[in-house]
């Protein structure tokens, strides 16, 4: 007897309170095709128009090259907003650098610290909400930043220091913020603009590799940005390689697409 084909769970639009706070509008999202069967593109656009939400992100595999053309929607404008690539590496199979005289990596408990590191590291970085001209780019920013803060006050951060005693000195230099489960996912991780070209960030990546060793972790998973070429390099030194592609749409109520300022800036007055 063979095993029963795996149904699709429905496609729902899920709210997100802290990005609906964070920009002022209603926010929800819309994740398929990642732990599971993928649904028909009809479901996931039916889902979308059922929604009361100013903007739902959607995000789906990015092997459906077609799903963007037939996500239309009558009320609607479809901003696409990038590709996430994924990468995996087994846990304790990276390319963990020897020990750099000075440097020294270890968890990072200071919220406020974190979040002033976070503000320095990707305060350009293009994540995909700059492809939507109602959010504010400095309002998420400061999403980031309390991310990383909520992250160290929960003990899932991890901290560089330059050369200096413990507490009295170094210099902190970089972090990486992490998720724990059966495998270990890297959300936020970088070195001061400053610091950059050492091979420090080799050291963050050896720091989360040990902490996910040491937590039973079967693999340590990370993403950014197509665009972020420099970063998947380092990954690729390391031993990580790529996984999956993702691709986030925005999609926007018309009517803030329309506003009588935008109708100018793009000389339409009717």
């Amino acid at each position: 007897m063979g095993t029963p084909a795996l149904t699709p769970a429905p496609a729902r639009a899920e709210g997100s309170p802290l990005e609906s706070a964070k920009f002022g509008l209603s926010v929800e999202r819309l994740t398929v095709g990642q732990d599971g069967p993928l649904p028909e593109v009809r479901e996931v656009r039916e889902a979308v128009l059922a929604s009361a939400a100013d903007v739902v992100i959607v995000r789906y595999p990015a092997e459906c090259v077609d799903w963007f053309a037939r996500l239309s929607f009558e009320d609607r404008t479809p901003l696409f907003a990038g590709s996430l690539m994924y990468w995996r590496l087994p846990a304790g199979r990276g390319r963990r650098p020897g020990p750099a005289d000075g440097y020294r990596t270890g968890e990072l408990r200071d919220p406020a610290a974190a979040s002033a590191l976070v503000a320095e590291i990707f305060a350009d970085y293009g994540n995909h909400y700059a492809a939507n001209p109602l959010f504010d780019r400095m309002s998420a920013l400061e999403g980031y930043r309390e991310w990383a803060a909520a992250t160290a006050a929960e003990g899932r951060c991890l901290g560089l220091w330059g050369p200096g005693s413990p507490g009295a000195g170094a210099e902190l230099l970089g972090l990486a913020t992490v998720d724990d489960g059966d495998r270990t996912e890297i959300l936020l991780a970088g070195v001061v603009p400053a610091a950059q070209g050492r091979g420090l960030y080799t050291h963050l990546l050896g720091a989360v590799e040990e902490r996910a060793l040491g937590r039973g972790s079967a693999e340590v998973v990370i993403s950014t940005q197509e665009h972020n070429t420099r970063v998947q390099r380092a990954w690729t030194r390391y031993g990580f390689q790529p996984s999956h592609a993702v691709v986030t749409v925005h999609a926007v109520r018309n009517r803030l697409m329309c506003t009588e300022d935008r109708r100018r800036s793009a000389g339409r007055e009717d």
